[in-house]
């Protein structure tokens, strides 16, 4: 791809990062922000900036938040003893247009992959056993993608906390076994919440 402006090219080569836009997507977005006024891309700038420097991991569950703790966690009609562990922020997003669940959530931020040099070290998994072992979970939602990734973080979970004998679930298979959390339409999603079987039983199937 030839580019008449070196200014050009560096900014489609920085847009083509992102994940999912190749580099002509990326000049269809950078010459569309170069026919909007001046003022329209000043505000896209400042509003990326200020995701990056300001926003905040919540120091309770990992969502993000743009204070110490999110709204979630601060709201007293949650069922703090209800704990929904995901991957992302993206399925907390997913969870919370079904409706139908009152508890707070708990963020890992990944799945355990060794392939990709992710282990549990790596992830929220110590903060989310010491929340079990100090008596203030009851029952724990695994709501991880039903992929091999997402059943190995499940387990090894499981297996840290099995001694503390909380009730553990896992979200019903209503979700297609390879499936994203993100991509389950909100129907689907919420009936598999409500729903939701023990944990033990799901490892028999």
């Amino acid at each position: 791809m030839d580019f008449s402006s070196k200014l050009l090219e560096n900014a489609v080569n920085e847009v083509s990062r992102l994940p999912g836009i190749g580099k002509r997507t990326a000049l269809r977005l950078v010459l569309h922000l170069l026919k909007q006024p001046k003022e329209n891309t000043k505000y896209l700038t400042e509003a990326l900036s200020l995701v990056r420097n300001e926003v905040k991991s919540c120091v309770k569950c990992h969502n993000i938040s743009d204070t110490t703790l999110c709204d979630i966690c601060t709201n007293p009609n949650r069922n703090a003893e209800l704990v929904c562990v995901v991957e992302d922020i993206r399925d907390v997003m997913a969870i919370e247009n079904t409706g139908q669940f009152r508890g707070v959530y708990h963020v890992l931020g990944g799945k355990i992959s060794p392939i990709e040099g992710v282990g549990p070290q790596n992830l929220q998994i110590e903060s989310l056993v010491s929340k079990v072992k100090n008596g203030e979970v009851k029952e724990l939602i695994f709501a991880l993608s039903s992929t091999m990734e997402g059943d190995t973080t499940n387990f090894y979970i499981f297996k840290q906390i099995e001694s503390y004998h909380i009730t553990t679930s896992t979200i019903a298979r209503g979700i297609s076994v390879g499936d994203e959390l993100e991509y389950a339409d909100e129907v689907t999603l919420g009936r598999s919440i409500v729903n939701r079987i023990p944990f033990e039983q799901s490892l028999k199937g």
